[in-house]
């Protein structure tokens, strides 16, 4: 059977051979006479599943060994609070906004920390992202908080700013929850980084962050003892019961990824090339249309959430009726922007942006 092509947001698309691996394993994983769901998270069957996939996650990102990787719950809102709980140090924190998320992320550190908006582009509607140059930077920030993929809004930032050489003594946070391993990251700009698993990883649950090790250890005394980075890392994210089946399942997305090829390329590298294919392709269609419109400055837009919106929006419920006629599904747009979305995750194939653009070049000629 022809599985439909799922693009959404999140929880979005996974690998079918992972899907098929899991439902293998389900009863019983590797003669261990126990399913994942089942097993200890200290027993040696799981420590081996996690450390597994933390040097899976390592090899594919190339994170140095000076940083942490953790393995979390409470997702990247839980984060919007976890990160200026550890890494604000009671002073000052600056924020850059270019879309919905990052303006969560904002208002959630107000809380715990005083905050500096660095840079908005609200006013133009989260069209793009507010250049580097303009960023109006605070001399006493312990750290820059940026997202570099806005999964409503279809902002992305692709190429790091170096803090340093823009004179600032701050650490860069970034939110890669929607764009991690679709690309390489440069980690000598960056302090923490941190995803939620639901997009390109794995099932909803788990969070990983990556924490730089001099950053550790800072945290507010009123930050909860289950999302201390140093308690965290002292224990391998086994202080609290990790979401140990979002761990397998991103574990064999991991593996997953690197056995990727494209054009002879391998793992990162080919994922890469094959998701700016799929977004080249798919943005060329929108362009030249009649009928649809992407409102991103073309320099900013994300290569994983595609955001579109139907010239005439009376169109928008027959759009979505013929799209599933067609086995193409959860392309509504976020209720706060309305229109359409097209996340095309790492799991999404060439095939599957393929027959998008195919139905939407039919929808656009039947109402030609």
């Amino acid at each position: 059977m022809t599985r439909p092509f799922n693009f959404s947001a999140g929880p979005a698309i996974m690998p079918e051979e992972v899907l098929r691996t899991a439902a293998a394993e389900m009863l019983d994983w590797h003669g261990s006479g126990m399913g994942v769901m089942e097993m200890s998270h200290r027993g040696s069957e799981f420590i081996s599943i996690y450390e597994n996939a933390e040097k899976d996650f390592r090899d594919l990102l190339s994170v140095p060994k000076e940083f942490k990787v953790l393995f979390l719950q409470g997702g990247g809102i839980g984060e919007n609070a976890i990160v200026p709980l550890n890494l604000s140090r009671g002073g000052e924190v600056d924020f850059v906004l270019s879309g919905s998320w990052s303006k969560k992320s904002y208002k959630e550190a107000a809380k715990y920390t005083k905050t500096n908006l660095a840079a908005s582009s609200e006013q133009e509607g989260f069209t793009y992202l507010p250049a580097a140059s303009t960023w109006q930077l605070s001399n006493s920030a312990s750290y820059l908080h940026l997202c570099t993929n806005e999964t409503i809004h279809g902002v992305e930032c692709h190429r790091l700013p170096d803090l340093k050489s823009m004179g600032s003594k701050s650490e860069l946070v970034i939110d890669f929850s929607s764009h991690v391993l679709s690309r390489k990251v440069d980690w000598t700009k960056v302090g923490c980084a941190f995803a939620g698993a639901q997009k390109n990883i794995g099932p909803a649950g788990l969070t990983i962050v990556v924490v730089r090790e001099d950053l550790i250890g800072q945290a507010l005394d009123i930050c909860p003892s289950a999302f201390n980075y140093k308690l965290i890392s002292d224990a391998d994210s086994m202080y609290n019961t990790p979401p140990t089946y979002a761990i397998y399942i991103a574990g064999l997305t991991l593996q997953w990824l690197k056995k990727q090829e494209e054009q002879g390329l391998k793992g990162l590298d080919a994922i890469e090339l094959r998701n700016k294919t799929k977004a080249d392709l798919l943005y060329k269609y929108l362009d030249q249309s009649e009928l649809y419109t992407n409102k991103v400055n073309p320099g900013d837009r994300s290569r994983m959430n595609i955001p579109f919106y139907l010239k005439d929006e009376a169109l928008n419920a027959a759009f979505l009726s013929g799209a599933k006629d067609h086995g193409l599904l959860q392309l509504k747009g976020h209720k706060s922007v309305g229109g359409m979305r097209a996340s095309i995750y790492n799991a999404m194939s060439i095939k599957g942006v393929h027959n998008l653009i195919e139905y939407l070049k039919e929808f656009e000629k039947s109402r030609s």
